[in-house]
């Protein structure tokens, strides 16, 4: 989420709001059965999936970019996206207050920007490192947030890793590139924040839904100017459902089915190996392979993300068993 990608509510709030870190009970059984043991690998197989899923699709997503830009990739997406929630959650329209819609609008341009900024990094740049500059933005967060000054070590072991990814001064990467995905990680923060308000505000997956909206309304615009009519290629209209069925549909619903099981200091942990499984896709997929330097950053803001996340979490009070 990721990115670049339109996480759902539970899912965003729990990797970078305090007040979303769920307590869970500290006491384990001493011994489990076959069967609570598969329950309790069922959750995080489905949170791997939808990682899987949103990465993999960003690398389909780069595939298209020749043929339809990177504007009009997402838009494809985003209106995809947009009508297939919709046809899903029916949401309703009336009953809203003024607050309602002012927390959806935003959420919708937070879900625009963070999109739209993630692909014009991955045009310019390697998918895991476009990923792992992005996760900056809900790290930064979860540093921010947080009172603890262990945080501010995490912080640095980001910026050890970034460092490393730039070559001592970026003069690896396209500047532009990075510059796209850290703008992309500040709104995935802003998306973060209003996702969860969302969330309170609308029931289910209702405000996600229309949030989508606003943001396939938002970036119309950009893709057709930069697309024109090659938006209306079947077969590219073809690749940009596929594009929002795997990086939008799909990991909405395995995620949503996971956290019902799942811990969510446990989910936050396991969406921070998002760089990890973004760099797999890029290689597997678009050739793009990683050298040592690269991978040891990748791995520095990886470790930098789980170790905010436990830290924030190891603070969360346990519940009595």
């Amino acid at each position: 989420m990721n990115d670049q990608r339109s996480a759902s509510e539970p899912a965003a709030a729990a990797v970078a709001i305090p007040e979303a870190v769920a307590a869970f009970d500290g006491a384990a059984p001493a011994r489990r059965t076959g069967a609570e043991r598969r329950a309790a690998l069922t959750p995080i197989v489905l949170v791997v999936a939808g990682g899987l899923s949103v990465q993999f699709g960003s690398a389909v997503a780069a595939l298209l970019m020749p043929k339809a830009g990177a504007l009009g990739v997402v838009t494809l997406r985003l209106a995809a996206a947009a009508l297939i929630l919709l046809v899903i959650c029916r949401p309703k329209l009336r009953g809203h207050s003024r607050a309602d819609w002012g927390t959806v609008l935003a959420f919708g341009v937070a879900m625009g920007g963070m999109n739209t900024l993630f692909y014009l990094a991955l045009d310019r740049i390697p998918l895991g490192i476009a990923v792992t500059l992005e996760v900056l933005g809900p790290l930064a967060l979860s540093v921010f947030a947080s009172r603890r000054m262990v945080n501010l070590v995490w912080a640095g072991l980001a910026l050890v890793g970034v460092v490393l990814l730039g070559g001592g001064g970026f003069d690896r990467l396209d500047p532009v590139g990075a510059a796209y995905a850290l703008g992309a990680g500040a709104m995935w923060a802003a998306y973060i924040v209003f996702s969860a308000r969302t969330g309170r505000r609308f029931p289910q997956a209702d405000g996600l839904a229309l949030a989508m909206v606003v943001a396939a309304v938002l970036s119309l615009p950009l893709g057709i100017i930069e697309s024109g009519a090659k938006l209306t290629v079947p077969s590219t209209v073809a690749l940009g459902a596929a594009v929002a069925v795997l990086s939008s549909v799909l990991p909405y619903t395995l995620e949503l089915m996971a956290l019902r099981r799942l811990p969510a200091p446990t989910f936050a942990v396991m969406m921070s190996l998002e760089p990890a499984i973004a760099a797999g896709a890029g290689f597997l997929i678009l050739d793009q392979a990683l050298s040592t330097t690269d991978a040891l950053a990748i791995a520095l803001v990886i470790g930098a993300s789980v170790g905010a996340v436990r830290s924030r979490t190891g603070s969360a009070p346990r519940r009595e068993g």
